[in-house]
């Protein structure tokens, strides 16, 4: 919970939308940026899941922190389009160190204490500790950011990442099997992910709704665009987090994820179209469904993997989302929020797929 509470006080995160078009970036430019993010953790995710897997998932998220340090420092002493690019391919390499190995950690660690059950509700409060994280930041944010500009907040940004990767260190790993070969680990994951039953259409659900979360990149042009001063705007965003804390604090109760998501997407669709700052109230219940509904498939993809390429399986998972987020860049570049909307619509329809896997055998 520490950990994750450090590693999402970056006051940076609300601003660096806005860093880009104050630097003279187009919207277009800043699409592009944010392909060039997805399409190295399209590149790295599955090899460093694998990573993970055969050497240390704790020292993994150890380097996940200072890669996206190193990110932000480049953004900061280096603004332009060279060095944000390159910041993104380190900030990349750094989220996909960690996004299978934190999952396999946390679950491995539940096991061998005997809750298991238990992952879904843990890694519900997680990622509402991180989301949680987003209210500093974007206090910070308005604060450093009067007091010293884009530069005072992305070095406070570059500390912070800096200070969760130290508390990483600290994080418990759940003795495993000796380790095999980094070829034979990788090719466990692959196999298991396209064999086990019920893995892979769950992977490519959860992918798809990790994508989703591409459209946060947005919020603060949303904000922007709706007739938010930048000035204020991490703090008129501040309900989106609070919202998705929440969904994600619940998430994994069981309630039906499809209609729920639905009636959240026709919402969203409907604050698009009217444009007005009030509409961020409800990009924040947009938000907070999406949260609930994501944990829940992401409990229902750990129930179902068996094998010791857990942070692979998870990370195969990962590199699809990265895949199908270049999608919501591109529906976001053509129709804004009604196109995101109407694609989270059609993904709600595919939600009845996330079943137990003692529900799915029955059926």
């Amino acid at each position: 919970m520490t950990w994750a509470a450090l590693a999402h006080t970056v006051p940076l995160f609300p601003l660096y939308a806005l860093l880009f078009t104050h630097t003279g970036l187009s919207d277009a430019q800043v699409s592009t940026l944010f392909a060039i993010w997805s399409i190295t953790a399209v590149v790295a995710e599955v090899p460093l899941g694998a990573f993970a897997d055969r050497f240390s998932r704790r020292w993994s998220v150890v380097a996940s922190g200072t890669c996206q340090a190193a990110g932000y420092a480049l953004w900061t002493a280096l603004p332009g389009f060279p060095g944000f690019a390159a910041g993104f391919v380190l900030w990349g390499v750094g989220g996909a160190l960690s996004s299978g190995a934190l999952e396999a950690l946390l679950h491995d660690a539940l096991e061998a204490a005997g809750a298991a059950p238990a992952f879904a509700r843990v890694l519900g409060r997680v990622n509402a500790v991180s989301l949680l994280g987003q209210i500093p930041a974007a206090l910070l944010a308005t604060t450093l950011f009067a007091a010293g500009g884009f530069p005072l907040v992305g070095w406070v940004s570059v500390g912070a990442c800096l200070a969760a990767a130290a508390v990483a260190v600290l994080l418990p790993e759940t003795p495993r099997p000796a380790p095999e070969s980094y070829l034979t680990v990788l090719r466990t994951g692959l196999t298991e992910t396209a064999r086990t039953p019920g893995v892979a259409p769950t992977a490519l659900l959860v992918a798809a709704l990790l994508a989703v979360d591409a459209f946060e990149e947005y919020f603060p042009l949303l904000a922007r665009d709706w007739g938010v001063p930048v000035v204020w705007a991490p703090l008129a965003t501040l309900a989106i987090p609070l919202a998705g804390a929440a969904g994600a604090a619940l998430g994994g109760t069981g309630l039906p994820p499809g209609p729920l998501l639905a009636a959240a997407a026709v919402l969203l669709g409907v604050a698009g179209l009217a444009g007005h700052p009030a509409g961020l109230a409800a990009v924040a219940v947009f938000y907070g469904v999406y949260q609930f509904v994501l944990v829940g498939a992401e409990a229902r993809l750990q129930e179902r993997i068996t094998g010791d390429a857990r942070a692979t399986v998870t990370s195969v998972a990962g590199l699809g989302s990265e895949v199908l987020s270049l999608a919501v860049y591109a529906a976001w570049a053509v129709g804004g929020v009604p196109a995101v909307a109407a694609g989270v619509l059609l993904l709600a329809g595919c939600l009845t797929r996330l079943r137990r896997p003692a529900e799915h055998s029955q059926a």
